[in-house]
């Protein structure tokens, strides 16, 4: 125990020491610094138009990480740039971008005054009436990039005054989470103040419920979790005529083997082959589909075309896209599997004496439930979320940490997708992601816009394939590269996998 205490001072001492540095010191910028100083990057050291080389062919802090002696080495990427320099706000007002005064006043309600770059380009872009993919790093604010222009648009054409029956939405927002689904709800419904939007969220867990018992009522946003709704309009309680907008949320990950056959049923109820004929002069009324991602799989064109003619996608892809977090500080700490309870103890401990709100991710969700006992037991008030849980046991835990009344959240990847975190200072992976996808979503609950500017990552690595998930990472942050091998369909990645190494006898044979 008191080797694993001088261990966690360690720890402590020395990234406490080195941030301390970089901020008093006028010298070189670093990149990367680490316990052992001869593996540290300056700025100063990267060429201007740097070779993009393969892994292995330079030195990582993480190569020695495999040898048993190597607990208690660490490595640290800085950031690069601020926060307002990552998102970057437009010259352009929202008034400019064509939103009505309610709008923007109902913006500034939510202390939102200028549109970000990114948020400018794609509101012009889904104004232009076509197929979008909206594809930009987690935090950028890509809910609002898609909801303004077609709540706006919506007011323009007098789609709500038009006559339709119950339960016949005009915009349908599909979410792979439940969690993801009410944050969506709530934004639309405070857009729509004084508007005259009515908004309905339908989330999975009641959907018997709700089928042998089913509300009806005027909606204008129906925003769901896929379960839910795929199931809600089969049975036709609820009913896709007047749709002229569909969202696809998270889209990489609705769109992934898990979920792909039932959505491309669902998707087939919409006119998206007519909404391009608008542009011929015929008027037409198609559904324009609008995808959001902060992911994109390597086999995304293969997806998409499924939906619609990839040929009618407009892309508006931040330059951020799949590269590192650039203005969030991460830490890599290399320790044994028996040690981590007691070094995020102390992290947490640490965090609770500066007023900062952590998430504590695990892979799944035994780990998940130790987490939050562990610490429960230790003084460390804590929320358990994950995607096992009972639904009513499940609804409000998010929302715990959200209102402040815990400080603490443990979860698994269940609350990566989407979830705006602005509150959260501090994400530790207790245990690594083993997926490129799934670091960058979980890295993307901090350093979102309007979160504090100290935000930090803390890695705790401990397995021979959680380091080599960690080599892949350090070298694209020495080499400035865009993250390789970025792909959230898991399962997808799995049978590949499988079919690579056992291929099936007859070669006729689909795996």
């Amino acid at each position: 125990m008191l080797k694993l205490a001088r261990l966690s001072f360690i720890f402590r001492a020395h990234f406490s020491t080195q941030v301390r540095q970089v901020a008093a010191s006028s010298g070189p910028v670093p990149v990367v610094t680490c316990k052992r100083q001869q593996f540290n990057l300056y700025q100063s050291d990267i060429p201007v138009e740097p070779e993009r080389l393969k892994l292995g062919t330079i030195p990582l802090a993480s190569d020695g990480w495999r040898h048993r002696k190597s607990n208690g080495d660490y490595f640290i990427i800085h950031p690069a740039q601020t926060a307002h320099e990552a998102y970057g706000l437009s010259e352009r007002t929202f008034q400019e971008l064509g939103m009505c005064d309610t709008l923007v006043d109902n913006l500034k309600q939510q202390h939102i005054f200028s549109p970000t770059h990114y948020q400018a380009e794609g509101i012009q872009a889904v104004f232009n009436g076509g197929h979008m993919l909206l594809a930009a790093e987690t935090g950028c604010g890509k809910t609002y990039t898609y909801l303004l222009p077609v709540i706006e648009q919506m007011l323009r054409r007098k789609l709500l005054e038009q006559e339709r029956e119950f339960n016949s939405p005009i915009m349908l927002i599909i979410t792979p989470g439940r969690e993801l689904a009410q944050q969506i709800g709530r934004v639309a419904e405070q857009l729509g103040e004084g508007l005259n939007v009515k908004v309905r969220v339908v989330l999975g867990g009641r959907t018997k419920q709700q089928m042998l018992n089913p509300s009806f009522e005027d909606v204008d946003i129906l925003v769901a979790s896929f379960g839910a709704i795929s199931k809600l309009v089969t049975s036709g309680i609820y009913r896709m005529d007047a749709v002229r907008y569909v969202v696809l949320d998270e889209a990489d990950t609705l769109l992934d083997d898990s979920f792909s056959g039932k959505l491309l049923h669902l998707m087939r109820r919409f006119p998206f082959h007519k909404n391009h004929l608008q542009d011929l002069g015929e008027h037409i009324h198609g559904t324009q589909l609008i995808l959001a991602a902060a992911t994109m799989p390597s086999n995304m064109d293969e997806l998409l075309s499924k939906l619609v003619d990839k040929a009618t996608i407009e892309q508006v892809t931040s330059p951020n896209l799949h590269r590192l977090l650039g203005h969030v500080t991460q830490r890599f700490m290399r320790v044994r599997k028996m040690d981590r309870p007691q070094i995020l103890l102390d992290l947490v401990q640490r965090d609770a004496k500066r007023n900062v709100s952590t998430i504590i991710f695990s892979n799944k969700t035994p780990a998940c439930d130790f987490v939050s006992l562990f610490l429960n037991d230790h003084g460390c008030r804590c929320v358990n979320l994950n995607g096992d849980m009972m639904l009513k046991l499940r609804l409000g835990q998010f929302e715990k940490f959200q209102q402040a009344e815990v400080n603490v959240l443990s979860t698994t990847d269940v609350a990566s997708r989407g979830l705006n975190t602005i509150r959260a200072a501090h994400v530790i992976n207790f245990d690594f992601p083993l997926y490129t996808a799934d670091y960058i979503h979980r890295v993307g609950r901090i350093g979102r816009i309007g979160s504090r500017s100290d935000c930090l990552v803390t890695n705790l690595i401990t397995s021979q394939a959680e380091i080599l998930a960690v080599q892949r990472l350090e070298h694209t942050a020495r080499t400035t590269n865009v993250l390789g091998n970025v792909d959230a369909n898991v399962k997808g990645i799995i049978r590949r996998t499988i079919a690579k190494h056992h291929p099936p006898a007859d070669p006729n044979l689909k795996v």
